[in-house]
């Protein structure tokens, strides 16, 4: 990952479609009080997995919860198109859904079954300590919703892929002495 940064300059932090770019993002359903995405995961991970055969990005850290979920993406070195997959990835999950009955009229007309949010918030990531904030700040977001009280309880999340491969201990931020106002970078307070 060291090389990514060493080949972007200044200028090029500033836009938000770098062919090879990486990138936090935060995809959430129309209803926030919705738990819509753990009661189907396998329907998500299903979507996920086939638009990533096709249109594949390395997925560096995930964390799905209730009603929205946050990753963040390395994209291919000749592509720049983050949009088209997470268009996909929210038709093929909502293929197999029951439209929301209380969809706006926009939504009806357009066809949307009114389960995502249109739109979903992206942030190019600048640096290789942007990088590791935004992670701290996927894993950790379960805890910070009060879903779990360690991060190693939250099944839905790649941080148990990180403790398998030896990047972090199974009892990261688990403790109760821990400073977890890291944790809430880019929070609004």
């Amino acid at each position: 990952m060291a090389e990514y940064w060493k080949n972007q300059t200044m200028s090029r932090y500033r836009r938000a479609n770098i062919e090879g770019g990486m990138y936090f993002f935060t995809v959430t359903l129309a209803d926030r009080h919705s738990g819509l995405l753990v009661e189907q995961i396998d329907l998500l991970r299903l979507a996920y997995r086939t638009v990533m055969q096709s249109a594949p990005v390395e997925t560096i850290a995930i964390c799905i919860l209730p009603e929205h979920l946050h990753a963040v993406w390395q994209l291919p070195p000749d592509d720049n198109d983050f949009s088209t997959r997470w268009q996909r990835i929210k038709a093929g999950f909502s293929q197999a859904i029951p439209a929301d009955p209380r969809r706006s009229k926009s939504k009806f007309r357009k066809g949307e079954k009114g389960i995502w949010q249109r739109r979903f918030w992206e942030h190019l990531l600048c640096d290789e300590d942007d990088l590791q904030k935004h992670i701290d700040y996927i894993h950790y977001n379960p805890v910070k919703h009060e879903l779990v009280k360690q991060v190693a309880d939250w099944p839905y999340s790649s941080f148990h892929q990180y403790v398998r491969r030896g990047i972090l201990p199974a009892d990261w931020a688990g403790g109760q002495d821990n400073d977890c106002e890291s944790f809430n970078y880019g929070e609004q307070r």
